[in-house]
């Protein structure tokens, strides 16, 4: 099989159509192994992320169980304490109204015994001497219960009071520490966001230079040639180095894409292109002004044109009017196979 001949950069595509097998051997060496197993560790980046916001969610629901059961139980010992109270005082409005009806009949037999016996006055004294005593120290000890009553209850109060707050105290740890995790996540995706900003540039760069003949011909053009920045340098007349600023001066020695290019009567004229993911006002305002110093520099048609994988809606009336031209380009050459 005789190999192909390649001369120009069409037929290096021409070639790649041809031969799929050459071309993932070609990105396999023009693309690092790094980028290429970028978009797996961002899916298994977000992966992890998801399954630790699932763990913490986990974490949470079983606390908040943890002390829904633990209200319940303390509420079960408060009603069981209430109960037991109320069963006392119970008792005890027995036992008086039993000593009520002992005193009746005492009363009564008192009648009857002094009737019988004067005698034993003295000694009926003595024993109601002895039942005040009986009936002080029930009332003492009854208002000791009551207030051991209100000492447990205050003391009850006081643990709820403490168990809420150390509760609060836990669930704002809880909160403080869920922020924090969102904001390293966050901050983790800026980063990785900020590291493949260049990539995608790079990426769209390298795609927008392969349709450059595309671009060329959409403006009624046929491709030549890249103007590399030393030749767009050279174009700056000693004059007007010392007239424009160096941002300026910059900016068009650093444009993205210059196309030399001729007219279908064969004459020369350039085509500048500025190249985003996505093509925005930015864009559109270096493309512009890079024709113009086109135009200024060598006195040739320049044609502004922006280059990307999607447009921004602001520059569509620009695209529309004419002002700047449009390239799309083709999606499956962002496309990491």
């Amino acid at each position: 099989m005789q190999a192909p001949e390649i001369a120009t950069v069409d037929d290096l595509v021409r070639v790649l159509d041809e031969h799929p097998q050459w071309l993932e051997a070609l990105r396999g060496r023009l693309l690092t192994r790094e980028l290429l197993e970028l978009p797996q560790q961002l899916a298994d980046f977000m992966a992890a992320t998801d399954r630790r916001f699932a763990e913490l969610a986990q974490q949470l629901a079983d606390f908040m169980a943890a002390t829904d059961r633990r209200f319940a139980e303390l509420a079960q010992q408060l009603a069981d304490f209430m109960a037991a109270t109320d069963r006392r005082f119970t008792d005890m409005d027995q036992r008086l109204a039993e000593l009520a009806r002992t005193l009746a009949e005492f009363a009564a037999n008192t009648d009857r015994r002094f009737e019988a016996a004067d005698q034993r006055f003295a000694e009926l004294d003595q024993r109601l001497a002895e039942l005040a005593r009986t009936l002080a120290e029930f009332a003492a000890n009854t208002d000791r219960r009551f207030e051991a009553a209100d000492q447990r209850s205050t003391e009850l109060e006081r643990t709820l009071a403490e168990f809420a707050a150390n509760t609060d105290q836990r669930s704002t740890e809880l909160e403080r520490t869920l922020a924090d995790s969102i904001a390293n996540t966050d901050r983790q995706l800026n980063q990785l966001r900020a590291d493949i900003g260049p990539i995608k540039a790079a990426h769209a760069a390298n795609s927008a230079r392969a349709e450059a003949d595309m671009m060329a011909e959409k403006q009624g053009l046929t491709f030549l040639a890249f103007v590399e920045r030393q030749e767009l340098w050279a174009m700056v007349p000693a004059s007007d180095k010392r007239k424009l600023s160096e941002k300026e001066l910059l900016s068009f020695r650093y444009a993205d894409i210059v196309i030399r290019a001729v007219e279908p009567d064969g004459t020369e004229c350039y085509v500048a292109v500025e190249v985003s993911y996505t093509a925005n006002g930015r864009d559109t305002e270096r493309a512009q002004r890079n024709a113009r110093f086109l135009t200024r520099f060598t006195g040739r048609r320049a044609d502004p044109v922006v280059a990307g994988l999607r447009i921004d809606d602001r520059i569509r009336a620009a695209v529309e009017s004419g002002e700047v031209a449009w390239h799309a380009l083709h999606p499956q050459t962002f496309e990491v196979e």
